[in-house]
């Protein structure tokens, strides 16, 4: 293999795309990187060492000392960590800084996939394959309950369906209409909607589809 072979993977939150990414990366013996944590890990190392969130070169300090192998997702995951994240996320360089260490790790060989918001149009938009996936609010707030059940609510987020919808229905708007780099499909992303499928059967097509990308 003489170049990376990279899956690019968008989409909203709770739309199935971290679970397929991961699947995606085993299957291929691929290194996964879910580039929402970068964002967590920043605002973790912040914590941590009791450094200020709105200071914005202290950040960027923070995102180079990032190793992008080593995210752990169960540390990462709680509530508190998720609200520092999203004021370090807002920072022009700190966004700059962990691009540019996204980029990195999906073109180390032999490849990556990366999922996030912007992979396949800011990140690798020469990625081999790249889908977009998604589902309707009201299924991704119903998984989105369900996932935080099946953890006893350890994450610290309130378990009430509705609470759970309106928010997943405020951060689509603030993603999708921010102005640097809003979620949205990359013009040649393949589009998968889960609504209405298990994770066996979105993973199914997702499979068909990277494995003609690999014959083209």
């Amino acid at each position: 293999m003489t170049q990376p072979f990279i899956i690019a993977i968008d989409g909203p939150a709770a739309s199935g795309k971290g679970t397929l990414s991961r699947k995606l990366a085993a299957r291929f013996d691929l290194p996964h990187l879910d580039t929402g944590l970068t964002y967590r890990a920043v605002a973790h190392a912040l914590l941590e060492s009791g450094k200020p969130l709105d200071d914005e070169d202290v950040a960027v300090d923070a995102a180079k000392s990032i190793d992008l192998g080593k995210l752990d997702r169960n540390v990462l995951a709680v509530h508190t960590i998720g609200e520092a994240a999203s004021k370090v996320a807002i920072m022009p360089y700190v966004r700059v800084t962990l691009v540019e260490q996204q980029k990195a790790f999906a073109n180390t060989l032999p490849g990556a996939v990366l999922d996030g918001r912007d992979i396949g149009t800011v990140v690798c938009p020469d990625a081999q394959v790249k889908l977009y996936v998604t589902a309707s609010p009201q299924e991704r707030a119903r998984r989105r309950w369900l996932e935080i059940q099946e953890r006893g609510n350890l994450s610290g987020i309130e378990a009430e369906y509705e609470t759970i919808l309106t928010d997943i229905k405020k951060r689509d708007e603030r993603d999708m209409g921010r102005a640097d780099s809003p979620l949205k499909p990359a013009e040649d992303a393949h589009l998968l909607d889960t609504s209405q499928m298990d994770i066996e059967t979105a993973f199914a097509k997702a499979l068909s589809i990277v494995k003609q990308a690999q014959l083209a």
